[in-house]
């Protein structure tokens, strides 16, 4: 009985033990999978992508034309598909299939004036309707229809391809950035795009949060506890935002102190840009060129697509020219029926077109200012971001309106998005660990809860009660968690999600902006909760809300949670809770549990913090509560977000309820402190209490949740797998098509080599004249074939005619290979057996007493130089017999093999003599050295020390030999001593003098 209660005690354990393996497995082979991350800074014109992997911090992707951004273009054809500049330039030989800024239709209903817009600016592109979700889709041709979110998906995956190439592994994980103004629908939208293009979006940042954290990170050092307040103005070419920052350090609980930027004022208009400029000038270079020809009774230039997009293209480029010159001649080659066209635009022309853009540009600057609460004075700098702001009478307008000196111009205007992008996927992947810079975004449009109950006022009359609270205020910080609890219902009910005030957005904003309900929330089984714990005090109806780092809202659960109180049995403690003490031990917290934390055991339900809500002051009993959760992640808890206004302060009904449950007895959480109210249970006699003592115990019921999605409904999984595939097979078809031309290619190019080289004297000298007519028949016949049915051909069909020539033509380029290497090799073949042959014969000269290699070596060696020379000579004779049209007896590589088994042995005895230790010389009878050889080395006689007069050498003491360490190769044969004399004469030597010895025996 005891083994077995040791067996389930270890049970929980084992299990935890095994937990833990998974999570480190799981965390191990995610890491393996995330060794480089990507970023995508997709504008409306162009998009620039960025990699962070070992060895490569924080660098801009090269595309395949070494350029630093792409056009963000793309051409669909019936069989192949253009991306970025060669897009780019079909747009003029086929508008129609060549689709740009469709940005701007995502999470767009049909009846959006942004659609309307999209038309009138590219009417060669005819939009579909979707009745489903009541969108467009793009309709080139009956086969080919796509949504605004498969073309993203394309140019995402090219995105990723570009990246790829150049980080040379695989990628999935990607922060892409997108404009602030985007609402919920439209960045649903842009994850749903990511999903087909099979990219895993660690985040969706702001453009101008991106832009921002760039800039402060390049700028650590001078980050202070003092706030600095930085406006960026940033003008692309779709739109306009500008973003007010504060930098400043806080202290964190993970990392100390470190660098924080918070978003403290958001403004925007969402058509003020650099391509409103360019069909501007588009339209004045298209009537420029009608009065041109006014009296030759010519169409309208506006009704051929391909003269509008050169003239598009043609405007984008004097705008660009106009920024630095004061006039630009704007000219075009045949813009319609081989007219060409030839004008001349200056800059106040250019202002005057766009006189009404200029004057918006103060406007986000006024909305930004507002919403932060701050005036210009306030702000330290100004920095230019875009590249429509290059314009010079956007910077002068702009600088008026700022009050400043001068405008910042101290950032990337083009890669500091991408770069800021960048630096927080690799704070977001596991693979990399950066300085921890604190990020905390806001939350552009408010979002409340509205819900209508059943009231009964004193007359009796029952009554509906319209109920709203504001869940994520406006410029709030984010991410972050809200939970709000329902505390009247007792049975199914419904609530709606939708936008807070938008009073901040104008009229036509407004239109543009779409839908203000975001979804109906429809509960189910929360009469049936209430049945099943009827002895239960209900502690409300709990909704759990999620806006992430990406800015999407997202419901995670609804519960309905009951208290009761229950008397402490330790003894009947649940499996469950044993494991969660287990792993609570494993990680050191065993032995630091409380008894409140061990009573509270079961409870599955995390409190939250009170936070307050905004709305009316209802009663306390019918007003919901609106609490965020505590866990919050670093940069949530790092400061404590900007105080609401004073108005949306809770009742002081609801703080006394606080302080007076402050006083419970420590039997209860100190999180459930500020949740009990009047409603609690009252407290037991104190002999009871000391007799069993009660706690509470909370019980979660799990609500059903019906979501009814109002704003813009998302893709079913079905449609949405399906255009992943359609997305899929589109790549496959591109891969295989770029395969088939580079089998093509290399056919074509080897044919015509081939042919050339038939007519070559050193081809034609291995060869016969039935030889070259074969191959030179075979390869004409392989590109008539190649003229006549290749378009028709396949990958494999190509391939194996490549092969089929190749095999042909092998004996030929074999023959030729060969006779080109032949000198080289046999050169240093003679010269290698010259230096083998005099390395042996000096070997073979040194005296016996100094010889260091045996005579099986030099033997050995002789043996190996005799046996080549004999093979040299014998093979060369018999190639010489041999014409050069048959197969060669001297190879190329025999000569290798032959030099590689003399050298060796020749390294093996030069590695000896490297690490030989020199013999002793013996001694004669007289106590002096032998008479140095005649043949000895003269550097030998100089290293002789002569001892002073009246002293001889051998008087001299000697080194302690047997102290001496002296490190020898492996190989090397130990030397013998000079005999039995060496011996006895260092035990002759007085051991308190020295004997001085040659260099060499040392």
């Amino acid at each position: 009985m005891a083994a077995m209660v040791r067996r389930q005690r270890q049970r929980p354990r084992r299990l935890a033990c095994w937990a833990l393996m998974a999570v480190l497995l799981a965390d191990f082979l995610a890491l393996s999978d995330t060794l480089a991350v990507m970023s995508v800074d997709l504008g409306s014109e162009s998009m620039k992508v960025a990699i962070v992997k070992p060895g490569v911090p924080m660098e801009i992707v090269l595309n395949k034309e070494s350029r630093r951004k792409t056009p963000v273009i793309v051409t669909l054809k019936e069989n192949e598909r253009f991306f970025g500049d060669s897009a780019a330039s079909m747009a003029i030989k086929n508008p129609k299939a060549t689709l740009r800024y469709f940005q701007h239709l995502l999470g767009k209903q049909e009846g959006n004036p942004h659609v309307a817009l999209y038309r009138a600016r590219f009417p060669e592109h005819e939009l579909g309707f979707d009745p489903q979700r009541q969108t467009v889709h793009f309709k080139i041709s009956p086969q080919l229809q796509f949504s605004p979110e498969e073309v993203l998906g394309m140019v995402l995956n090219y995105s990723r391809s570009l990246a790829e190439d150049f980080a040379e592994q695989p990628i999935k994980d990607a922060v892409i950035t997108v404009p602030a103004f985007f609402n919920q629908a439209e960045r649903r939208a842009v994850l749903q795009a990511a999903r087909m293009a099979g990219l895993k979006v660690l985040q969706l940042i702001n453009d101008n949060t991106a832009t921002a954290l760039s800039y402060g990170v390049f700028r650590r050092k001078d980050i202070n506890s003092t706030a600095q307040n930085i406006m960026f103005y940033d003008m692309g070419s779709g739109s306009t935002v500008c973003t007010i920052v504060t930098y400043q350090t806080v202290k964190t609980k993970e990392a100390g102190m470190q660098p924080q930027l918070q978003i403290r004022g958001v403004g925007f208009d969402r058509t003020l840009g650099g391509l409103e400029m360019e069909l501007r000038l588009r339209e004045h270079l298209a009537r420029l060129f009608n009065e041109q020809r006014k009296g030759q009774k010519a169409k309208d230039v506006r009704e051929n697509p391909r003269a509008m997009a050169k003239l598009l293209r043609e405007a984008n480029r004097l705008k660009t020219v106009l920024s630095a010159n004061a006039d630009h001649m704007a000219q075009i080659e045949g813009l319609v029926d081989d007219v060409d066209f030839k004008a001349k635009v200056t800059r106040v022309e250019f202002e005057e077109l766009c006189a009404d853009l200029f004057e918006r540009v103060p406007g986000p600057v006024q909305q930004a200012l507002q919403s932060a609460e701050m005036n210009l004075d306030e702000i330290e700098q100004v920095i230019l971001v875009g590249g429509a702001t290059r314009v010079p009478k956007v910077q002068e307008v702009l600088l008026k309106a700022v009050g400043k000196e001068e405008l910042g111009k101290n950032i990337n205007a083009d890669e500091a998005a991408a770069m800021g992008a960048v630096y927080q996927a690799a704070a977001l992947s596991k693979a990399f660990k950066v300085k921890p810079f604190v990020v905390r975004d806001a939350v552009i449009y408010p979002i409340l809860v509205e819900f209508t109950r059943e009231v009964e006022e004193e007359s009796g009359v029952r009554s509906l009660k319209h109920n709203k609270r504001v869940l994520f205020s406006r410029m709030g910080p984010y991410p972050q968690r809200k939970v709000i609890t329902f505390n009247r219902y007792s049975h199914d009910f419904n609530f709606h999600i939708n936008y807070g005030d938008l009073g901040f957005l104008g009229p036509e904003d407004l239109r543009v902006f779409g839908s203000q309900n975001l979804t109906t929330v429809k509960l189910k089984g929360v009469g049936e909760s209430f049945k099943k714990y009827p002895d239960h005090e209900s502690k409300g109806i709990k909704a759990h809300f999620n806006l992430d780092e990406s800015g999407v809202l997202s419901l995670d659960r609804v519960e309905s949670v009951f208290e009761t109180l229950v008397e402490d049995s330790p003894e009947e403690e649940s499996t469950l809770t044993k494991l969660g003490n287990t792993i609570s031990s494993l990680f050191g917290g065993g032995t630091k549990d409380t008894p409140d934390t061990k009573e509270n055991g079961t409870d599955t339900v995390q409190e939250e913090e009170e936070s307050p809500a905004e709305g009316s002051k209802d009663e306390p009993g019918e007003q919901a509560e609106l609490k965020e959760e505590a866990e919050a992640p670093m940069e949530d808890t790092s400061q404590p977000p900007p105080p609401e206004p004073k108005g949306d302060a809770a009742p002081e009904g609801e703080k006394a309820a606080e302080k007076e449950n402050g006083e419970k007895s420590a039997a209860q959480k100190p999180s459930e402190k500020g949740k009990a109210g009047s409603e609690g249970v009252p407290p037991a006699p104190e002999e009871e209490k000391k007799q069993k003592p009660a706690r509470k115990q909370r019980m979660v019921e799990e609500i059903g949740v019906e979501l009814v999605v109002l704003d813009l409904p998302d893709l079913p999984e079905d449609k949405l797998a399906h255009s992943a595939q359609k997305l899929q097979d589109l790549t496959l078809r591109d891969l295989e098509k770029q395969e088939r031309e580079k089998a093509a290619n290399s056919l074509e190019a080897f044919i015509f080599e081939t042919q050339d080289k038939l007519y070559q004297p050193e081809y034609q000298e291995v060869s016969t004249e039935e030889q070259r007519e074969d191959i030179s028949g075979k390869l004409n016949a392989a590109s008539t074939w190649l003229e006549d049915e290749g378009f028709g051909a396949t990958t494999v069909m190509l391939k194996e005619k490549l092969t089929e020539l190749r095999k042909l033509c092998q004996g030929l380029f074999f023959r030729v290979e060969e006779r080109k290497k032949w000198p080289e090799r046999l050169s240093a073949l003679d010269n290698l057996l010259n230096h083998s042959s005099m390395f042996l014969k000096g070997a073979r000269l040194i005296p016996e007493m100094d010889q260091i290699f045996t005579e099986v070596e030099m033997t050995t060696l002789e043996k190996v130089i005799n046996e080549t020379w004999a093979w040299k000579n014998a093979t060369v004779a018999e190639q010489a017999k041999l014409p050069a049209t048959e197969k060669p007896v001297l190879l190329s590589k025999d000569i290798e093999a032959k030099m590689m088994a003399l050298d060796r042995e020749v390294q093996y005895l030069l590695n000896k003599a490297k690490f030989a230790k020199p013999r002793p010389r013996p001694k004669d009878k007289n106590g002096t050295r032998a008479e140095h050889p005649l043949n000895a080395s003269a550097s030998d006689q100089e290293e002789k020390v002569i001892p002073p007069p009246g002293q001889t050498e051998d008087a001299k003491p000697i080194s302690e030999p047997e102290k001496e360490t002296r490190s020898e190769p492996a190989d090397a044969e130990p030397l013998e001593l000079g005999g039995p004399g060496a011996e006895s004469e260092q035990k002759e030597q007085p051991t308190g003098q020295k004997q001085t010895l040659k260099n060499d025996e040392l």
